[in-house]
């Protein structure tokens, strides 16, 4: 029963290790945060696989689910969506909509980049590639459903709980946030139910990148988002907003046309999210802390948890080829 839980006690915690850790955005020192990141991201992530996997929504639906995710936390509970000012930054010169009261900018760098694809969408490949027989079946009974619902709305919850001077936006935002969260739920379960990349792997014929130009593709992508954030002061916020856009459709019109194909498999998926891990990896040493912590502690913290991504992915990739070889040895018998 426990080795059963094993993948899903894993992203639970991999998924805010990976958000927040890795991507240097909290120090070593603030791994207590734990306690509620956890439930937060963890039972959110968790949550979006079981769901989807169940449902036989596949990734098309996970990445629905995923936008939806960071529309609760950042329009919900940290509101960072309507906030000016939120983390100390001028949002309100980085192309605001006045009609709706938000950054271009913001929204798209942080519901996609980060939250789709860092928090959620990497965590679930790189853990789905550590148990590549149950990769794609659900991990979890209706009970333990359940259990990360549950822990989920706790800790939301305790987000609230914890950020008391939190921005209060209009009730139309707030409203508007929920409904487009629900929207995209809907879509997730409903549009995408049995169209997965999985359910129609090897009914197309083509060319199909092998994982490590995926990983290269993805490492490139990486890069490209944030330099697009990192440059923002000098080439403007709307370049940004068309950078991450643009960005955004490329690459899911790429990985949906050669997820149809028939050499598409576990070992690319595992590239687009060993990519994104790699690219956190990086990120975290120019970026500085959003909690007090020395330099030397900042350093450490981001070299330990580099290295255990890197030590996490040789892992998984070594299970990716295993699993690989015993299905190419099972077919010429």
């Amino acid at each position: 029963m426990g080795k059963r839980l094993l993948p899903a006690l894993g992203l639970f915690v991999l998924s805010p290790l990976t958000g927040e850790f890795l991507l240097g955005n909290l120090p070593v020192t603030a791994l207590p945060a734990l306690i509620v990141l956890a439930p937060l991201y963890g039972g959110g992530t968790l949550l979006i696989r079981e769901l989807a996997r169940r449902g036989g929504a596949g990734w098309p639906g996970m990445v629905l689910l995923a936008v939806a995710y960071g529309v609760v936390e950042e329009g919900l509970l940290t509101r960072s969506l309507f906030d000016p000012h939120f983390a100390g930054m001028d949002l309100a010169s980085y192309a605001w909509l006045p009609g709706v009261g938000m950054s271009a900018w913001w929204t798209t760098f942080v519901l996609g980049g980060v939250h789709a694809a860092g928090s959620v969408l990497a965590p679930i490949a790189v853990m789905e590639a550590l148990v590549p027989s149950r990769a794609e079946e659900p991990w979890l009974g209706r009970p333990g459903l359940v259990v990360a619902g549950v822990l989920y709305v706790l800790g939301a919850a305790a987000t609230g709980l914890t950020n008391p001077d939190v921005y209060r936006p209009s009730a139309g935002q707030l409203a508007g946030a929920a409904v487009v969260a629900a929207l995209l739920a809907v879509l997730a379960l409903r549009r995408t139910r049995g169209q997965g990349a999985e359910g129609a792997r090897g009914q197309v014929r083509g060319w199909v990148p092998g994982p490590w130009p995926v990983l290269g593709l993805t490492l490139v992508a990486g890069l490209a988002f944030w330099l697009a954030a990192l440059t923002i002061d000098t080439l403007g916020a709307w370049p940004a907003v068309a950078a991450n856009l643009a960005l955004y459709a490329a690459s899911y019109a790429l990985v949906a046309r050669w997820a149809r194909r028939a050499g598409w498999g576990p070992a690319q998926r595992f590239a687009l999210g060993a990519g994104w891990l790699l690219t956190y990896a990086w990120h975290s040493f120019p970026q500085p802390p959003a909690l007090p912590a020395t330099p030397a502690v900042d350093l450490a913290g981001n070299v330990v948890f580099s290295v255990a991504a890197v030590v996490l992915l040789a892992v998984a990739w070594s299970r990716v080829r295993s699993a690989a070889r015993g299905a190419s040895e099972t077919a010429t018998l």
